[in-house]
Formats: C-alpha cells, sequence, structure tokens
C-alpha cells in the first residue's frame, strides 16, 4: 500500500552532520549549538529575546509564574486548543476559563473573549490556530479594559505574520513548539519570546534553576528558586539546521497549501477555514471542514492517507469538565461544531504534486459519498 503521512520532519544529511559534531564535540547540555539556535530564531522573528526551552508547554507556564499568575486568579483559554494551553493555567494553581471560537477561523472568539473577562483575569492565551496569526488590535483593545497580560500559544505558528510583522513581536509574551508535528522540529523543544529585557532575564534564571550571573566574577548565585527548563546542545542541532532553511520550507508549505484550497475550494460538502485578513499564514497544518468527518477519516486512513482531526475541543473531556478550577464561558457549541468537522491534510516538504493530488481525488470521493448516503445533492 502506498502511504501519504500526515508530516515528515526535514531530516537532511545536513541535520545529521550538526548532531554528530555536537555529540563529538562533548558537550550535549544546553550551550553554544543552543545560542545558536536562539539567535536564528530571534532574527527570524526579529524580537528582542527568543529562549529556548524543553518544549511549549513548560515555555507557557513559566510565563505565567513570570507574571505571578496563581490561586485566585483566573486564565482565559480558547476551548478548542490542545490541552496543554489550558493545563498550564492548573500547573500554577489559577482557574481555567474557557470561552468559544470563530468557527470559520478556528480561533478565539473575540467577542466571548471580551465577556469572559472578570476582575479575576490575570492572563489570557489565545492560540494562533495551526498558523493563522490572530487579530491583534483586537485583542490589545480588550486587553486596554482590564488587567491582564497576553501569553500566545503561538505553537504552530513560526513564519506566520501579521500586517508585515512577524508572530512572538505582538504578543507579551509568545510561546512556540518544536514537536515533531512542527515543520520546525527538535525532536521535543519550545521557545519563549518577548521584547522586554527584564522578563528575559527572568526567565532565563528561572529556567537554570534561579541562576544569576555575577559580572564581577565567574561563579554564580541563586536569586530566586528555579527549575531545569533548558533545551539540549542536541536538540538544538536541529532546529538550528532547519531554521536556516526555514523560508524555502514556508514557501514550499504556502504553495502546497494553497493548492490544496485551489483544488478544494468549490466542492461541495468541503469548507475552507478563513485567514486572518492581513495575515501570512504558516500553513502548520492544513485543515478543511466536512460533515460526517470520522467515517471519512476513517476509510482516507484504512488506504494510507494520514488526516487527522484537527484539535480538541476541551469541553468535551473529563479533565476540563466544571470545577473550582475549571469554568465554562457560555455554551461553547462552536468549538465543538469546529471539532466534529475539521480534517487536518497531509503536508510536509516533499509531498508531491501526485500524491497531493491522490489526497485531493480520495477525500473529494469521500465527501461525495457521504452526502449520497444522507440524501445531499
Amino acid at each position: 500500500m502506498h502511504k501519504i503521512p500526515l508530516i515528515k520532519p526535514y531530516i537532511t544529511d545536513e541535520v545529521k552532520a550538526k548532531v554528530c559534531q555536537v555529540l563529538d564535540g562533548g558537550q550535549l547540555t544546553e550551550g553554544a549549538t543552543t545560542r545558536e539556535f536562539e539567535a536564528l530564531c530571534r532574527q527570524h522573528i526579529g524580537c528582542a529575546h527568543a529562549l529556548a526551552a524543553c518544549n511549549c508547554t513548560v515555555g507557557m507556564e513559566m510565563a505565567l509564574r513570570l507574571f505571578g499568575v496563581g490561586p485566585g486568579d483566573e486564565v482565559i483559554v480558547p476551548d478548542y486548543t490542545y490541552s496543554a494551553t489550558a493545563a498550564v493555567a492548573r500547573f500554577v494553581g489559577a482557574t481555567m476559563v474557557l470561552v468559544d471560537v470563530d468557527p470559520a477561523t478556528m480561533l478565539i472568539d473575540y467577542d466571548a473573549l471580551e465577556a469572559a473577562v472578570t476582575p479575576k483575569t490575570k492572563a489570557i492565551i489565545p492560540v494562533s490556530m495551526f498558523g493563522n496569526p490572530l487579530d491583534y488590535n483586537r485583542l490589545r483593545e480588550i486587553q486596554g479594559r482590564g488587567q491582564f497580560k497576553i501569553i500566545e500559544d503561538s505553537a504552530c505558528s513560526i513564519g506566520a505574520s501579521w500586517n508585515g510583522k512577524k508572530v512572538g513581536n505582538w504578543a507579551d509574551i509568545s510561546v512556540f513548539s518544536f514537536h515533531p508535528r512542527k515543520f520546525i522540529t527538535t525532536g521535543e523543544g519550545g521557545l519563549v519570546t518577548t521584547n522586554r529585557d527584564d522578563w528575559a532575564a527572568w526567565m532565563d534564571s528561572y529556567k537554570h534553576f534561579g541562576m544569576m550571573r555575577m559580572a564581577e566574577r565567574e561563579d554564580i548565585q541563586f536569586g530566586m528558586i528555579g527549575t531545569n527548563f533548558k533545551m539540549s546542545n542536541i536538540l538544538a542541532a536541529v532546529g538550528a539546521v532547519q531554521m536556516k532553511h526555514i523560508e524555502e520550507l514556508l514557501a514550499k508549505r504556502e504553495s502546497l497549501a494553497l493548492r490544496y484550497r485551489e483544488k478544494l475550494g468549490g466542492v461541495e460538502g468541503i469548507t475552507l477555514p478563513a485567514v486572518t485578513p492581513g495575515g501570512r499564514h504558516s500553513w502548520q497544518t492544513c485543515c478543511v471542514f466536512v460533515e460526517d468527518r470520522n467515517p471519512i477519516m476513517k476509510r482516507m486512513r484504512a488506504d494510507g492517507i494520514e488526516v487527522q482531526v484537527g484539535n480538541y475541543a476541551l469541553h468535551m473531556h473529563p479533565a476540563f469538565q466544571p470545577s473550582a478550577w475549571c469554568r465554562h464561558a457560555g455554551s461553547l457549541a462552536d468549538s465543538r461544531r469546529v471539532f466534529d468537522r475539521a480534517l487536518a491534510l497531509p503536508l510536509y516538504y516533499d509531498l508531491t504534486e501526485s500524491d497531493q493530488d491522490i489526497v485531493i481525488e480520495r477525500l473529494i470521493r469521500e465527501v461525495r459519498a457521504e452526502r449520497s448516503k444522507g440524501g445531499a445533492t
């Protein structure tokens, strides 16, 4: 059976050679190679500070701790996201508040967000879902009516931009992921960006056990209780090579994603998600909306085409039921509808047009078959 995976990491001989260079050099923990990776990310994003972390989840947790979020505080997150976005509020003892999403973009519903803000709101964590940037002007307007920080879950959004400025510059703190599902990957890994020197210094210390580097001597002091959120040089080596090729990788993803949309747009039973006006989507994931998603997904997988659900409606899961530390703001009906309909399509650097055509043709066939069963015309 000819198999078409959902994603394939960009692992080349250049990547392997860089990893071997680190292994041969003997310094495996965070060091010069991690600094190189951070510098490449900082240059691409155009931000003042980029701090590597062991994953995106701890990066968001670190941002919450930076802002002193804890028991008695509320953190607003979109219901349609991966569990980590909301779970980090629980890690610091805060209450997560789940709000609905826009069914066209899958991004947080700004009106629902504004309605959910209370005097207890200490932070919001909007998600630039699948690489689609947020409306940052709208977020800033809402922020101006409260006393909270914006921590963007930009896990999927390396390379995305809005109004000509890269994601990673708009929120107070932005946090990226380099999980293998992402087109820039370090195996596991994350990146926290900010344009505030003091915030960067605090997070850099916190992720190094609370170390303070002393300018007047070579030794260190522990200025606070911190932890180990470092990224190893081995992982950074993989990401550093990929970051050198990010514009090429982005261009290829954009070309393939637009080709999907050109071929599938206008097909009865298939709806294309909207892109934020003024935004450049990084197309970490290319989704479409279909009715009867599950049987379509099951049959395509059986034929070797690895399609997948888009993300999750958290309110449907036992861990996110209403409780002392989880509040549902509204019905979350659009989040449920997005979850039921979103289908992620294969997208990776060396996906050929012929394989993409197989995905397109099979998807159209399965959608038409389901519509025929339901009596749709």
